[in-house]
């Protein structure tokens, strides 16, 4: 009996392991990313806005109007702004989820395994002590 409860033992415990370390690697490659598609999609805004600001001074310069340049500018700026603010949510949104979800699994198969390794020492117990 006591063999069968260190095997037990020793089985959900790598069980509970193994599970939380795939989830942790889960959370470790969602938030990379994330994180690698905001940079990018900020980076791409900024290019944006260095491209606008360069036309708008070549436009100054050849034809010599401010107010269109002004704004082109003033729009180039607000859509990126509100780029950059979209994203920011979604990454934090996506981390948030993203880490309840892999907490919420880990708790369900700890909390199941457990349950299994009860009922089956229970069970186990229960036929060796019939059969004494």
């Amino acid at each position: 009996m006591a063999v069968v409860m260190v095997v037990v033992a020793v089985v959900v415990v790598i069980v509970i392991v193994v599970v939380i370390v795939v989830m942790i690697v889960l959370v470790v490659v969602v938030v990379v990313a994330v994180v690698i598609v905001s940079v990018v999609v900020i980076v791409v805004m900024i290019v944006l806005v260095v491209v606008v600001v360069v036309v708008a001074v070549v436009v100054v310069v050849v034809i010599g109007s401010f107010v269109v340049i002004v704004v082109m500018v003033v729009v180039v700026v607000v859509v990126v702004v509100v780029v950059v603010v979209v994203v920011v949510i979604v990454v934090v949104v996506v981390v948030v989820v993203v880490v309840v979800v892999v907490v919420v699994v880990v708790v369900v198969v700890v909390v199941v395994v457990v349950v299994v390794v009860v009922v089956v020492v229970v069970i186990i117990a229960g036929v060796l002590y019939l059969y004494a």
